[in-house]
């Protein structure tokens, strides 16, 4: 028989009660949906241009310091409405991590389901690639990029799909390995199945709770990365809006006006730290044991 991973029956259920205790994330879920509807709403919502300079309002103050209503988190350097560019700046993270994660996603799974149901030289030649993918710093993988093509959006795409994937493939590798042994799998084997239905419908669902989690987990790695890339002038280029070129920017007027750093700093901490809780306890839901504990 088939074994198909599923989402529990009684996952509503579930989700109220770890609420009621105090167990689900709704900080986390809450500013998660903040930024998503703040980045998709961006063109809308944003009261400024992000990238028009405005000099006669340069370093204006957040409201709360002397500053005025017309730039609630004050301006940059340039007069640049900080708030304008947090939103825009969500907006670049949410998209390269997207984007990044599901084309790493598709690629590490692809080769992760290869190398664990074929085994052999396949196994050896995937594998082998994965182990030198995982050693290579992001860093310099990025500069070499940056050096070699210029920064980009699509430089800096292409660089964390090249780091993302490996995580998958190897993650993937380990599970196939076990459910290949399954007696439904063997089943399917001696009934003549095709090794691609066999992966596309007995192993891949199976799968799929996993592939789900790590994905989520990687939101905040993936921002984290782009954000560092854009901080080290390799990433997405000027005047786009980017949390990390916003740090940056910061930096040479700290002592005068922190908030150009420092605002964007602690949104880009704020929503890492909510993502990681809440693929914590993605996690933790996906797992039959941990869940039925926690009942």
């Amino acid at each position: 028989m088939m074994r198909y991973a599923r989402v529990p029956a009684d996952m509503g259920r579930w989700i109220v009660r770890a609420a009621l205790r105090g167990r689900f994330p709704i900080l986390s879920v809450a500013v998660m949906v903040v930024f998503v509807l703040a980045a998709a709403l961006a063109p809308v919502l944003a009261p400024h241009s992000p990238t028009k300079a405005n000099l006669a309002a340069s370093l204006q103050p957040p409201v709360w310091q002397g500053g005025t209503s017309e730039y609630l988190l004050g301006t940059d350097k340039l007069g640049r409405d900080i708030l304008t560019r947090i939103m825009y700046g969500a907006r670049t993270s949410l998209i390269v991590a997207a984007i990044s994660i599901a084309g790493a996603g598709v690629l590490g799974t692809a080769a992760g389901l290869l190398a664990g149901y074929y085994r052999g030289w396949v196994e050896a030649l995937i594998m082998r690639w994965v182990d030198i993918m995982l050693s290579c710093p992001p860093i310099l993988l990025a500069l070499l990029f940056a050096v070699t093509w210029g920064a980009s959006l699509v430089i800096v795409l292409t660089v964390v799909m090249v780091i993302l994937w490996a995580p998958y493939a190897r993650l993937v590798h380990a599970e196939t390995l076990s459910i290949r042994e399954r007696d439904y799998i063997l089943a399917a084997h001696s009934t003549g199945v095709p090794p691609a239905r066999i992966l596309a419908f007995h192993i891949w669902p199976n799968l799929l709770n996993t592939v789900v989690v790590l994905a989520t987990l990687q939101v905040g790695i993936v921002v984290l990365l782009e954000a560092g890339l854009s901080f080290l002038g390799v990433g997405i280029p000027p005047p786009t809006a980017s949390w990390g070129i916003m740090v940056a920017d910061g930096r040479q007027v700290l002592e005068k006006a922190w908030w150009v750093a420092t605002i964007p700093g602690v949104t880009l901490s704020l929503l890492i730290l909510s993502v990681n809780f809440l693929g914590d306890w993605l996690r933790d839901f996906m797992d039959p044991t941990l869940r039925h504990a926690a009942n």
